[in-house]
């Protein structure tokens, strides 16, 4: 009777303890977020001020042309290894805490070695970490320009003057020039015609400067480096605060840059190519792409307010360009012809770069690929909003679920396992003999082995063996049956080809580490 009584009140515990934990999982989080509000999330549809300062409109656009939308939440250490990096862009929108030294190691990656494309905008240094690493620098303080500015109209039909909105001329792959642009007519904007040019607005940017890396010196020619878009000479960097272009203490360089953008060509990856160029395992085979970064001095002309000329014309922002101010010119003297010359948004201009970034006019890849937008992906970094103090353990705790693994039922599956290790915890413990570890320092010289190095690549092709066997679902006297032109065709990728039949092949222990990522990746596709 005592045993039953005490296992039904041990029962009853842990019932307890299930369900109060279960509705602290779902209590919690609803409250860490009562009263506030979310800036710059891509999916909010609120329609005040806080919609204007969202990106719902550019990720519909992106949407509308076709693209593949996806989000991370956890963080972009992992763009390395989404599927197909070198038609994939990250859009790291507004940061609001510090891009940390791992995270801009593993995007700089992204970009020079797997061909992907990244935008970061921002208006502060806490992308400084990832855009020093391109020869970026961000300012920490607003751009002024007295002779780029447009001026807004006040509800009451007055005009509002402000050095902070701040117009630039935007190209997509050359230098942005003061004069002579061929601007983007509805012709050139519908066929994604990137070699024209088109107005860009910005509220309170800050001023970018670029500077040559050590590896622009080594090598001057591995990459291209482009200000697509520049403020005027006279704009300043206000570092006082007192808007004042005659305070020597405000930095006034001339060649103040609004875009930036580093192009890394030449980049090798396996990707579905044209017929007759595959190398191995039937339409696969090696294809050159080009790794794509863009900087933008401003998140908000990414925003809901400058996406479109409609809302924009709401808020009093002028769709043609008038000369009222002594010093202020107009982006009409910038074009050669009309075509530029009246503004009908952010969202044309940013549309264009995007489409100019990805590998559409790549010929080597098969047309089934390059010419289907869906193929290609538009992922926004949601990973960069602080935290309050009391929430900052739950997010931390549900980001390292999410970087385990980003399918939703499999996220919630792993938390669940957790809690059924917890109970069977529980459960088990409490019936454990007790027990203890004794330290006996006299068995220190029996250490294990460690392994012969010669091995290294001996285990590394084993490995691909096995995971070959047991993908296609043989025995072992089966696979030893094969013939290795069969194995091959099996493999279809060529550097694991190379590793398991060349003997003249000699390997580094990085290229080891990396052929065993690419054997753990091996088949998820087949």
């Amino acid at each position: 009777m005592e045993g039953s009584d005490g296992g039904r009140e041990f029962g009853t515990y842990v019932s307890w303890s299930l369900g109060i934990t279960t509705a602290l999982l779902l209590i919690l989080p609803m409250i860490f977020v009562v009263g506030k509000a979310t800036h710059y999330s891509a999916y909010s549809s609120e329609g005040d001020y806080d919609g204007l300062a969202q990106l719902k409109d550019m990720r519909d656009s992106m949407e509308g042309d076709g693209y593949s939308i996806a989000n991370t939440m956890s963080t972009p250490m992992l763009v390395n290894d989404w599927k197909y990096p070198h038609r994939t862009i990250l859009l790291v929108i507004a940061p609001e805490k510090p891009i940390d030294e791992t995270e801009a190691e593993s995007i700089y990656d992204f970009v020079t070695e797997s061909g992907g494309k990244v935008i970061v905008a921002s208006d502060g240094t806490n992308a400084n970490r990832l855009a020093s690493k391109f020869g970026v620098t961000y300012f920490d303080s607003p751009l002024l320009d007295e002779n780029q500015y447009y001026i807004t109209e006040n509800d009451d039909g007055t005009n509002q003057y402000s050095w902070e909105n701040v117009w630039g001329i935007g190209t997509m792959e050359e230098e942005a020039t003061e004069f002579g642009n061929d601007g983007c007519g509805s012709f050139e904007i519908n066929q994604y015609d990137d070699d024209c040019a088109l107005p860009v607005m910005f509220r309170k940017p800050t001023g970018m400067k670029f500077e040559e890396t050590e590896r622009d010196r080594e090598e001057p020619g591995h990459r291209d480096v482009t200000v697509i878009s520049k403020a005027s000479p006279s704009a300043f960097i206000d570092l006082i605060g007192n808007g004042d272009s005659s305070d020597f203490r405000n930095p006034a360089p001339g060649d103040l840059a609004l875009m930036i953008r580093a192009d890394y060509p030449g980049i090798e990856v396996y990707d579905k190519v044209r017929g007759g160029q595959a190398i191995v395992g039937g339409d696969i085979g090696e294809v050159e792409v080009t790794g794509s970064i863009v900087f933008v001095s401003d998140p908000e002309a990414f925003s809901n307010m400058l996406w479109t000329d409609e809302v924009a014309q709401g808020e009093g922002i002028p769709r043609v360009c008038e000369v009222v101010g002594a010093y202020q010119s107009c982006w009409n003297d910038a074009f050669e012809d009309t075509d530029g010359s009246q503004w009908n948004g952010n969202g044309d201009y940013f549309r264009l770069l995007i489409h100019s970034m990805m590998e559409f006019d790549n010929l080597g890849l098969a047309g089934e690929v390059k010419d289907y937008p869906s193929n290609f992906q538009v992922v926004f970094d949601e990973s960069r909003h602080v935290t309050g103090v009391v929430s900052a353990p739950f997010v931390e705790a549900m980001s390292t679920v999410v970087l385990l693994t980003s399918n939703t039922f499999l996220k919630w599956l792993v938390v669940l396992n957790v809690g059924l290790l917890l109970l069977v915890a529980m459960m088990i413990v409490p019936e454990k003999e007790n027990w203890r570890h004794v330290f006996d320092l006299t068995r220190f010289s029996e250490r294990p082995n460690k392994l012969d190095p010669g091995d290294y690549r001996k285990r590394v092709q084993q490995a691909l063996f096995t995971k070959i066997r047991v993908h296609h679902d043989l025995t072992r006297d089966q696979m030893a049956l094969k013939p290795p032109a069969e194995i091959q065709s099996m493999i279809g990728n060529p550097r694991l080809v190379e590793l398991a039949y060349s003997k003249e092949r000699k390997y580094s222990p990085k290229e080891l580490r990396e052929l065993m990522q690419a054997i753990r990746r091996w088949g998820g596709g087949n």
